[in-house]
C-alpha cells in the first residue's frame, strides 16, 4: 500500500511538472511584441523675413525668427494695443504691429508649412490729413501654404500696396536644429 501511495505520488509529480514544463515551452514560443519606438522629434528654425519693395528695390527688411518642433505650431506676437472708442465712453483695442503664427510638418518632399502673417502700423501723417484726431492703420495679411527645403529662402507670399509703388514679400528660410 505505501508502495502504491509513493508510486501514485511521483506519478502525479512528474504529470504536474511535465504539464508545466509544457505551457513554459507554450509562452516561450509566442512571438513577443516588438517594442514601441519613439519617433525622434526634428526641431527647425524658421527666420521670417518681411521685405518691402519700391520700384523694384529692396528698401526695408524686417526680420523674426522662432523655433518649431516638426508637426507643431508657434507664434509670434509683437506690437501695441490701442484704444478706440467704439460708443461714448467705451473702449476697443485694436491690435497693432506683427503677427506670425506658423505650423511645420515633415515629408518626403519637403517641409510643408502653413503661415498667417498679420502686419500692421500707423499710416503715415501725409496719409492721415482728413481724418481728424482718429489714426489710420495700414493693414497686410498673408495666409498661405507652401513647401520649403532646408537652407533655401521660400517667398510665401507677397503684396502690393494700393496706395503706392511699393510690395510686401514675406519670405522663410527653415534650417534643422541638432
Amino acid at each position: 500500500m505505501f508502495k502504491q501511495m509513493v508510486v501514485a505520488t511521483v506519478l502525479l509529480l512528474t504529470l504536474t511538472a511535465g504539464g508545466f514544463n509544457k505551457a513554459s515551452a507554450q509562452d516561450s514560443s509566442k512571438p513577443k511584441a516588438a517594442p514601441e519606438t519613439e519617433k525622434a522629434v526634428n526641431a527647425y528654425r524658421l527666420d521670417f523675413s518681411v521685405n518691402e519693395f519700391e520700384d523694384g528695390k529692396k528698401i526695408n527688411t524686417r526680420q523674426y525668427s522662432m523655433n518649431l518642433n516638426a508637426e507643431d505650431a508657434n507664434e509670434i506676437k509683437i506690437g501695441t494695443r490701442v484704444p478706440v472708442e467704439s460708443k461714448q465712453g467705451e473702449f476697443t483695442y485694436l491690435d497693432v504691429g506683427t503677427s506670425i503664427w506658423c505650423r511645420i510638418g515633415e515629408r518626403a518632399n519637403g517641409l510643408p508649412i502653413s503661415v498667417r502673417a498679420e502686419i500692421s502700423n500707423f499710416a503715415m501723417p501725409e496719409q492721415q490729413e482728413h481724418t481728424g484726431a482718429r489714426p489710420v492703420l495700414r493693414q497686410l495679411e498673408i495666409h498661405a501654404s507652401t513647401v520649403a527645403q532646408l537652407g533655401k529662402p521660400t517667398v510665401v507670399g507677397s503684396v502690393d500696396d494700393p496706395n503706392s509703388k511699393r510690395q510686401f514679400q514675406l519670405e522663410v528660410t527653415v534650417t534643422k536644429l541638432k
